[in-house]
């Protein structure tokens, strides 16, 4: 099950995606610029929720071990 990190993340990703698109289309530098670095924050939160999950499935594994 995926957490809120990585859904939000996934979420400013594709929006970030889009809004670059958007300014390529458009040609307008300023929209592509925020619209890359938007993907990039959703990228790294996405980063952080995998990180979490991780750490959550490792500790659940290891309190089954006990």
């Amino acid at each position: 099950m995926k957490n809120k990190d990585q859904i939000k993340g996934r979420v400013e990703e594709v929006k970030g995606k889009v809004k670059e698109a958007a300014g390529v289309l458009l040609d307008d530098k300023g929209m592509e610029i925020e619209g890359n670095i938007q993907k990039n924050v959703g990228k790294a939160q996405k980063g952080f929720g995998d990180l979490k999950k991780d750490i959550k499935d490792i500790k659940e594994d290891i309190e089954e071990e006990d």
